[in-house]
């Protein structure tokens, strides 16, 4: 660390500034938002702790290279709608980032300031500088090209769909968006709570694509209404970006019974169809006074915090290692925490038992001894002989991660993937074994966070831009 930094150091304040919550005891009775975002005079305080670094490594640890020192400054000396701008140079979907991605192993994580004290709550900010643009009018409409003749479609509305699209209808190309389900936003709006994503949130970014000019077109499913193949008849480029939603399960006997879910559909049904208001909406969801949640990752927070909020009186988080191994951000842990939510460590479902009617009644689990690291950096379970115990549920959900869903992959002849039925494209363009189609997000990685997944998009986009101006060969079959 340079004597200039040093010397700065004495001055700023160690910790990051609190930001208000909804109490625990109310918050977990509701779904509305919990963390309620930085006032304008918190949010100047938060900025003053940025060092402003000439080299700002936390710029490097942003998949899209959002200005972060710059648009800190902004906000830092009180002009937040030159902030929001300098973010939107980069981030289409602030709001969303600021709220959602896990900053503490990014951005944050390169903060100069961790060296010492907490990061700099760069997510934080970014939320606060995007909220303030929606209380002002808005998210602002970008300067868009003139119109090229271009046409190209864009599978899926999530992060990488939407980011892709942005950069397209700025160069001036027509973009039509295909999204599979009734709502736009992908796993924005069907995987992630309004307590922790508002669902207007999304509605209002994706409404800036539309007065750009983008088409949504809903209940579209690529795969089934239409090939990849039929949409190379119709666009002069294709983006896939459909996400990684097929969902995992254990294997074990009973995860048939009536009661059990994977976390995508119960999440989709409270997020999209409003399960949590039957019977007003007609899609209902099996409201158990006991709750278990199988995972440890985010998911597996935002499944068990929902199931509190449509009226389980205990909720059980079953995972197989630690605490301190836990995926989930260290935020929604603890959040969970603080509603409640009873942690069984160390221990790994190895059945679900019915009342011979089909309907589940509880979960046979083993206790877990953590022994020599995996090839994954973390001590490896093995089950402890004669540990085995049961706990009494009425429902059970599964949140251990999602792959690919075949659909598109099966439906496009020549399009390369591998094994897992990821589809294989160009780290750098987004191209793949299809001349003028592209993929990008979860759909090629794997699942990842919403700020890498945009990244896909973009990087996507800036090929498509190439290919619709020019000849731009594919990647060889």
């Amino acid at each position: 660390m340079i004597a200039e930094e040093t010397k700065t150091l004495k001055n700023i304040e160690p910790k990051k500034t609190p930001m208000p919550e909804q109490p625990p005891q109310v918050r977990r009775f509701n779904f509305k938002e919990v963390s309620l975002g930085y006032t304008p005079e918190l949010a100047m305080r938060e900025a003053r702790r940025c060092l402003q670094c000439k080299k700002p490594l936390c710029v490097t640890g942003c998949p899209v290279g959002v200005p972060i020192p710059r648009f800190i400054n902004e906000i830092r000396e009180g002009r937040f709608s030159e902030a929001i701008d300098l973010i939107k140079e980069a981030n289409l979907l602030p709001a969303v980032c600021g709220r959602v991605c896990p900053q503490e192993n990014q951005c944050e994580k390169q903060c100069t300031l961790a060296k010492k004290f907490e990061a700099v709550g760069i997510g934080r900010l970014e939320r606060f500088a995007a909220d303030q643009a929606f209380s002002n009018g808005g998210p602002r409409v970008p300067a868009i090209a003139e119109k090229t003749g271009k046409k190209a479609a864009v599978i899926g509305s999530g992060p990488s769909g939407l980011a892709c699209a942005y950069e397209l209808a700025c160069q001036g190309h027509e973009v039509v968006i295909h999204e599979a389900l009734h709502e736009a936003g992908g796993v924005l709006v069907y995987g992630i709570p309004e307590f922790r994503l508002p669902k207007s949130i999304v509605s209002a970014e994706i409404e800036v694509l539309k007065k750009m000019g983008v088409t949504v077109m809903l209940n579209s499913v690529a795969g089934k209404l239409f090939t990849i193949d039929e949409v190379m008849e119709h666009y002069d480029a294709c983006f896939i970006g459909s996400g990684a939603g097929l969902p995992k399960f254990m294997g074990i006997d009973g995860e048939h019974l009536n009661g059990v879910y994977s976390a995508n559909e119960f999440l989709t049904r409270l997020n999209l169809m409003r399960a949590y208001q039957f019977p007003e909406f007609d899609t209902p969801v099996r409201r158990g006074d006991r709750v278990a949640v199988f995972g440890g990752g985010n998911v597996a927070m935002d499944a068990a915090r929902t199931a509190l909020r449509i009226g389980a009186a205990d909720v059980v988080l079953i995972y197989r290692r630690s605490l301190p191994e836990l995926p989930a951000r260290k935020e929604e842990v603890l959040h969970a925490q603080e509603e409640s939510v009873r942690f069984e460590l160390c221990t790994n479902p190895v059945r679900i038992l019915g009342d011979g009617a089909e309907q589940i009644r509880s979960v046979q689990c083993v206790r877990m001894d953590l022994c020599e690291l995996d090839e994954s950096g973390r001590r490896s379970p093995k089950p402890i002989e004669g540990s085995d115990f049961t706990i009494p549920v009425d429902a059970a959900i599964v949140a251990l991660g999602t792959g690919a869903n075949p659909i598109i992959p099966k439906s496009a002849k020549n399009i390369r993937v591998d094994k897992r039925m990821y589809i294989i494209a160009d780290e750098d363009t987004g191209r793949t074994s299809i001349e003028g189609v592209y993929a990008g997000g979860d759909i090629v990685t794997g699942s990842a966070t919403v700020i890498s997944a945009m990244g896909g998009g973009r990087k996507a986009a800036k090929a498509m831009h190439e290919y619709l101006m020019q000849s731009v060969p594919a990647v060889p079959a």
